[in-house]
């Protein structure tokens, strides 16, 4: 087996392990969810689905390929993108950062030069309305390379690069479950 297909492997683990928690607390009440279920692996981006108390969601995920700082103490990071068709929520952006934000932050979400701003909760950042979500989707599909900057509670600035390969396939195949 290649060294590129034991990391893929990890990754894979490692999002299923990670983004199941994950989902759980973001998107359903704990006595409503059901475990996610992989719909498809493409590239750099992982594809599930699962039933909550409204009915089916469907998610595509992937980790970052970059962290800066390196020395920084932090849980796993997500980028999600959600479809929630029995909520009318179709493609909404949401990233996991691993670690609280400052309080009454933004994050600053780079796409091949577009910039968008996500408003802050917790460890969660999310953009401000449907539209700003569909914006950053298109600017997702036509791009390479996405970035995200935030700061933690504490002060310090991180930055997550994220591929986009393989992101255009993924949201197709949410697209098609979650109708």
């Amino acid at each position: 087996m290649s060294i590129l297909s034991t990391d893929m492997i990890r990754l894979s683990a490692l999002i299923k392990a990670s983004i199941c928690a994950a989902a759980v607390v973001l998107f359903a009440a704990p006595a409503f969810a059901q475990e996610p279920t992989p719909i498809g692996e493409f590239k750099d981006w992982g594809a599930y689905t699962y039933k909550n108390g409204k009915g089916r969601v469907c998610y595509i995920v992937s980790q970052p390929k970059e962290s800066s700082p390196k020395n920084v103490n932090r849980d796993p990071v997500h980028f999600m993108v959600s479809n929630r068709p029995a909520e009318k929520v179709n493609g909404q952006v949401h990233v996991y950062i691993g670690y609280p934000f400052k309080k009454e932050s933004t994050v600053k979400l780079s796409i091949d030069g577009s910039n968008f701003t996500l408003y802050t909760s917790g460890d969660g950042a999310w953009s401000e309305s449907s539209d700003s979500d569909r914006k950053i989707v298109q600017a997702m599909r036509a791009g390479a390379k996405m970035v995200v900057e935030g700061v933690s509670h504490r002060g310090t600035k991180t930055v997550d690069r994220f591929s986009l390969s393989g992101v255009t396939a993924a949201l197709g195949k949410i697209s098609q479950s979650c109708k």
